[in-house]
């Protein structure tokens, strides 16, 4: 169905704007808002559901194939005025297409020898960098503890290109974290600006769990009773402790390295 938006009073754009900022209603509704021709293009081909398609008149052609692929489906496809599109976008610079997607819930593997856990991680960029990275380095699930900022907020999804519609990501409590650890049987690997082992004198070749703590204080004494290993990465500078983003790739990709160097 199409329809042509001028009213910022719209119910359609009013909802929008409050799944921008508002992270409880994005959970109660399973409802979130992605913004530009190619994290739509990544929308389409996961499969999520889009209940509303917002888009300008200045669209490029790469942006007008994205609105007639939804033709003929359930999807309310909205041209707005620049203006409207303006109050609905988290963005400076509005790219002139907009989508309220559905959000699915990706189930976990059965089998996980690769998990990322995440305590406390407070800044959106970084979450959606991690996230980024972990995608890259072929993670197969992420859980997010409590005190961690929606994976699906907007400079999130911006800054993970992709990843929430390729990895699972699941809120869990400490104790469902543990619970499930213990089910797979991963060995907890910490990362700690004193751990015990630098990580690249560490094994990682086994089933395991990588837990990275918040920007500002670091990892939860949950994290340190929970983890088996406590490894750091070792600066010889005089710098206290890494970017939590920085520190993740580090970690994730050594991991990488001596999985693929042991095939």
């Amino acid at each position: 169905m199409f329809e042509t938006i001028t009213s910022l009073k719209n119910p359609n754009v009013q909802m929008v704007k409050r799944l921008q900022v508002n992270a409880k209603l994005r959970k109660e509704s399973a409802e979130f808002v992605v913004e530009g021709v190619r994290l739509i293009e990544e929308v389409i081909k996961a499969g999520w559901g889009v209940r509303n398609l917002f888009y300008t008149d200045t669209l490029p052609e790469r942006g007008k194939v994205i609105i007639e692929s939804f033709q003929n489906t359930s999807t309310n496809i909205n041209l707005v005025s620049s203006q409207v599109m303006k109050a609905m976008s988290d963005t400076k610079s509005p790219s002139g297409i907009l989508a309220e997607v559905n959000k699915a819930t990706l189930p976990l593997p059965e089998v996980i020898d690769f998990m990322l856990i995440l305590d406390q991680i407070r800044d959106p960029g970084n979450l959606g960098t991690i996230l980024r990275t972990a995608a890259a380095a072929g993670v197969q699930a992420v859980l997010t503890i409590q005190g961690t900022v929606d994976a699906f907020s907007p400079k999130v999804i911006r800054s993970g290109m992709g990843a929430q519609f390729r990895i699972p990501i699941q809120d869990k409590t400490w104790g469902e974290v543990s619970s499930k650890i213990k089910q797979l049987q991963l060995q907890v690997l910490l990362a700690l600006p004193k751990g015990e082992k630098s990580y690249f004198e560490s094994d990682y070749q086994q089933p395991l769990a990588l837990v990275i703590g918040g920007e500002a204080d670091g990892a939860s004494a949950d994290a340190i009773r929970i983890a088996d290993l406590r490894i750091r990465i070792p600066m010889p500078g005089e710098i206290e402790s890494l970017n939590a983003a920085i520190a993740a790739g580090i970690l994730l990709f050594e991991i990488v390295r001596q999985r693929e160097k042991s095939i």
